[in-house]
Parts: structure tokens; sequence; C-alpha cells
């Protein structure tokens, strides 16, 4: 079990490990903290740092060489802009990114995005296992191959309803040890795939638990930001994958 838990620790939002502060010459610990840099608080994750100071996690780890397991501890100076420039202008730059990404996209870009996008379901018969959808839910976040802080879907749901196992399996995890993910319950359903679902109000089962697809596993809770929502995801071999790719067409 100890194998699949560690296997989901890139679950963690908390993001991403440094040994130390980032180097600020003159910097004693007190005072304003130095243009460029972000004094960890706790609490503090990752992609919540980036969100805050409007850049990518993928920066904030190249920024600061971060090494896996990409933990994060408060009282530590982390470099929230590129080398020479204050943290100021990297949000100026972001803000223009996101202007130039909102502007409508010409025909060709969108066909290639379309053909890019992955077809439900269409790696289940490879799995060996039978999907359904946890919950009915509108997505609000979806997947992103190399993204620590998008390795599965954000599912909205409303308070109190259930959530459900995506397939049959064993419970090799339940409870609120992972940090970031409040209740986390994690199903084995075979050697090679397991399933995880975060931010449970409610657990229904427990360690060691057989379960159905479809039988419910627990009570939707809130996510990070007070909304009601689920994470969920799917991984094969310890690495996440896609869930849409196994997960049915929806109606």
């Amino acid at each position: 079990m100890l194998g699949f838990i560690l296997g989901l620790m890139t679950l963690v939002l908390a993001g991403c490990g440094s040994t130390g502060p980032a180097p600020v010459g003159g910097w004693s610990g007190k005072g304003p903290v130095p243009k460029g840099y972000y004094l960890v608080r706790k609490g503090d994750s990752l992609s919540e740092i980036a969100a805050k100071r409007h850049v990518s996690t993928k920066n904030l780890i190249r920024w600061n060489a971060l090494k896996p397991p990409y933990t994060v501890f408060a009282g530590k100076l982390l470099r929230v802009a590129p080398s020479g420039r204050s943290s100021g202008r990297a949000r100026v730059g972001a803000a223009r990114a996101v202007s130039k990404v909102a502007q409508p996209k010409s025909r060709t870009a969108s066909g290639a995005a379309a053909a890019a996008a992955p077809t439900p379901g269409s790696r289940t018969k490879d799995s060996g296992v039978a999907w359904a959808w946890p919950l009915s839910g509108a997505i609000v976040q979806g997947f992103r191959a190399g993204d620590p802080a998008r390795q599965g879907l954000r599912i909205s749901c409303r308070s109190g309803e259930e959530v459900r196992a995506a397939a049959s399996g064993q419970v090799v995890y339940s409870g609120s040890g992972l940090k970031g993910y409040g209740n986390l319950i994690i199903v084995k359903h075979n050697k090679n795939y397991l399933s995880a679902y975060g931010f449970n109000r409610r657990l229904f089962v427990k360690e060691g638990d057989s379960v159905k697809r479809g039988q419910a596993v627990s009570e939707c809770g809130e996510g990070p930001e007070g909304a009601y929502l689920l994470h969920f995801e799917v991984r094969r071999n310890g690495a996440s994958v896609n869930p849409i790719l196994y997960l049915p067409p929806r109606e």
C-alpha cells in the first residue's frame, strides 16, 4: 500500500522541493522581502503562490532549481521573477501573455486544437478496466501533462453530493494524510491502474474495502478556493494520465 501512496505524492500541490531559501545577498530574514521573491507562509502551495504572482508553476520550478519531491517550506524565500527582473515586471509580462491568449484563434489553429483533443474512452480497452464518471458535474479544470498543478480533473459538485467509484477495485488509502487534498481516497483497480478522489467532506469506505463501479465512496467537499468540487486522478504505473482518455463520452 505504501508504494501506491508514494506514487501519489505528486498529487500534492504543495509542490516543489527546496533545501533552503533562494540566495539573496544582504537579506537577514527581517524587513521587506526583496523584489522578485516571495516569503513562503504556512499552508502555501506552489500552485497558489504561482496564482498570486501571476506566473506559471513550471517557471517557479525553473527559477528556483527545484528538485523532486517538490516541497516548499514556510519561512523560505522563493524566486517569483526571472533573475534581474522585479516581480512587477513578471506580472506585466504575464498579463501580456494572457492578453495574447485571449485573442480569437484562427480557423487553422482551432482546427489543429480540435484534432489534438483527447478522444474520450480511447484507452479504456488497453487499461482492462471498465470506467465510469465519479460525478456528473462540469469539468472546471482539465488535465495538463507535465504540470504538477494539473495532474487530474477538477469536477464541480453540489454540497452533500455523493462521489462514486470510477471503477471496481480495492481501497488502498482512505484518510487525510496527504497535504493539500483534504480527505482522500485511492482505489487500486489492477496491477497497473488506480484512481484518486480528493477534497471530500466525508469518507464512506476504509482501507481494504472492495468497491464496485458506481458505488458511493465519499461525500463531495470544498476545494482550496471554497467551491464544491472533486479532484479526480487516474494513474498508470504511478504516473498521472489524462482521465478523459479512459472515461466514457458524456451524453
